[in-house]
């Protein structure tokens, strides 16, 4: 499914995912969702992509969420929800949002289904679903809640009203404000994790996302070595090679194997 609404570039690893759509503050249609959908299934599937960065296209917003003049409720999403990504909950490999203006509804909530949101200071967040009557399904009630907690959550969630920035990474719910080029600090970010080993940095992720669902922190650190990604990196070629490479002094060559 291809759209000129949705651009993607893989560059150096990094798999770039721009929502171009400026002049309607990058709000998504039915069929962008459908090639969303498409671009993050190249993304999971294509070994030399290690890192996905979602952005929107010019300085205005990031993604307004849906076009409400063409929003169906009853219309389906796709296999992995809203945006292609909502739902997609077995993606082992990061996902950075550049959040470089409006950030609002489905927007919002794409963001949060990221593993880190880099943000301009100018950026705009918000749920405001209940002032046209709707409400945030596409993740955005239930992310909201876990990763900023129930009460400083409940303010932008049951009020609508839009909250800075600032306001959203003193809640936690963004990983980092960049001063200058949004989308320059997020490369910048990608690199660092693309310099790590592969395997390991996807069961870091994994086990994070998996160990919030254990009853217990005892539970957590004493079953990890059952999460089915556990084996394969113990065994990995790259386990062995990267304290190989720190006895040896030199930079270890990481084969994602």
């Amino acid at each position: 499914m291809t759209s000129d609404h949705i651009l993607t570039d893989l560059t150096r690893g990094i798999f770039t995912v721009t929502i171009n759509r400026p002049d309607k503050m990058n709000s998504i249609t039915p069929d962008m969702h459908r090639a969303l959908d498409a671009a993050f299934d190249c993304f999971a599937a294509d070994d030399a992509a290690q890192v996905c960065i979602v952005t929107g296209a010019g300085e205005r917003a990031f993604c307004a969420g849906s076009d409400l003049s063409l929003f169906d409720p009853n219309a389906p999403y796709p296999k992995s929800g809203y945006a292609g990504l909502i739902e997609r909950f077995d993606l082992a490999k990061p996902v950075i949002a550049a959040v470089n203006g409006v950030a609002l509804g489905g927007g919002f909530e794409i963001a949060l289904a990221c593993d880190l949101i880099v943000a301009s200071p100018r950026a705009v967040f918000g749920l405001p679903e209940p002032k046209v009557g709707l409400i945030a399904i596409g993740g955005g009630v239930h992310r909201i809640v876990r990763q900023a907690g129930l009460k400083r959550a409940m303010l932008p969630l049951l009020t609508g009203r839009n909250i800075s920035a600032q306001e959203c990474f003193e809640m936690g719910l963004i990983s980092e404000i960049a001063e200058g080029d949004v989308l320059a600090a997020a490369k910048e970010l990608a690199m660092q994790i693309i310099a790590n080993a592969p395997l390991a940095v996807r069961l870091s992720k994994a086990l994070a996302m998996w160990g919030l669902d254990q009853p217990t922190l005892q539970d957590a650190i004493v079953q990890q070595s059952s999460h089915p990604l556990f084996g394969p990196w113990r065994e990995a070629r790259d386990t062995a090679e990267g304290p190989k490479a720190f006895a040896e002094k030199r930079k270890p060559d990481w084969q994602g194997r």
